[in-house]
């Protein structure tokens, strides 16, 4: 067991000291990663004739349950194509894992045709399809992954957090109490509907600034510690709607939800009714996107982080919207 306590020594100096105790680091220079809404520091690091990555958490922790690794071990047994890990330092709060470069997919995105980027795109589908496929894994490795879900009450705090900083720490607004009960009611009942959905593994965070192109041009999972049990739509919303800067055409997203019902099958998973299906996927776009929207906000008018994040509030609203449109439910939050 590794008490908890927070370190002292700052994030780089941990991993400069780390680095010179261990054999097969190798001299030169240690480059800060720019985290994304993260807690971690992330480093590109010299390691043996090649480069890896440091993740530097903030606190110590025990190997055997911290989260990352968790579902690293799981991931990889599952053949999903995550980093390796190189290295583990409890102690000292430490992971290197394998440098998959700097080729993110919404950059691949930039050069690629169209055609290419919907090939990108069904990879991306299918790497979920996989990801559920370990569902019954997960539960027999007792991983992390397993024992957390996307419950009434996680849904319902992610609303939460959504209604006191889209309203109140970005717009500076108080609710009228009518308007606050209609719109809580509301909520309420999306995250206990969706909460009731059959649930799967999900990555959580399945979008294309987590999906790497290596240098091999494969397709690579990365930020996946968060991973727990939700509806079958969780990562599909997730990649097709995250930080979208219009809503996609209803038909291209009914051609991505029935491609992925097909991978699905041949995963060898249960069928989806695919009118079912759309009505969950448009739940869970409503609640991932005002999720999303509680985050942007936060990060906008919390954390001073408005350049990278409040270009993406509008949009994700129209897509909110969109979606409770097309249910004819919502009238308060419309």
């Amino acid at each position: 067991q590794v008490s908890v306590s927070t370190f002292k020594p700052s994030a780089p100096e941990r991993l400069a000291d780390y680095l010179e105790k261990i054999e097969g680091a190798a001299g030169g220079q240690i480059i800060a990663l720019t985290p994304d809404a993260s807690t971690r520091n992330y480093f590109r690091i010299p390691w043996k004739k090649t480069t890896a990555v440091a993740a530097v958490y903030p606190e110590p922790f025990d190997p055997d349950v911290q989260p990352y690794l968790d579902v690293t071990r799981l991931f990889l047994e599952a053949g999903i194509p995550v980093p390796e890990t190189y290295a583990v330092d409890g102690e000292q709060g430490i992971i290197v894992q394998e440098d998959l470069g700097d080729q993110q997919l919404f950059h691949a995105y930039e050069s690629a045709s169209e055609e290419e980027c919907e090939e990108y795109r069904e990879r991306a589908i299918k790497l979920i399809a996989r990801i559920q496929k370990a569902t019954e894994r997960a539960d027999e490795l007792k991983s992390v992954a397993s024992r957390l879900a996307f419950d009434e009450a996680k849904l319902s705090w992610e609303l939460d957090f959504f209604s006191e900083h889209y309203f109140g720490s970005l717009r500076g607004e108080k609710l009228k109490a009518g308007e606050a009960a209609e719109l809580k009611a509301e909520l309420n009942d999306l995250a206990f509907e969706l909460a009731a959905a059959p649930r799967v593994l999900c990555h959580r965070d399945f979008h294309a600034a987590n999906l790497m192109i290596d240098s091999m041009g494969r397709m690579r999972v990365v930020d996946h510690q968060d991973a727990r049990m939700g509806p079958a739509s969780y990562d599909l919303v997730s990649f097709l709607l995250d930080r979208q800067p219009c809503p996609p055409s209803l038909a291209e997203l009914r051609h991505h939800r029935l491609f992925f019902l097909e991978e699905r099958r041949l995963q060898g998973l249960s069928a989806l009714d695919p009118d079912e299906f759309a009505k969950e996927f448009r739940l869970m776009t409503v609640q991932r996107g005002l999720k999303a929207i509680g985050t942007f906000s936060y990060q906008t008018a919390v954390c001073g982080r408005g350049a990278a994040y409040e270009q993406f509030i509008n949009p994700t609203f129209q897509i909110v919207l969109q979606s409770a449109e097309w249910l004819e439910r919502f009238p308060a939050l419309r």
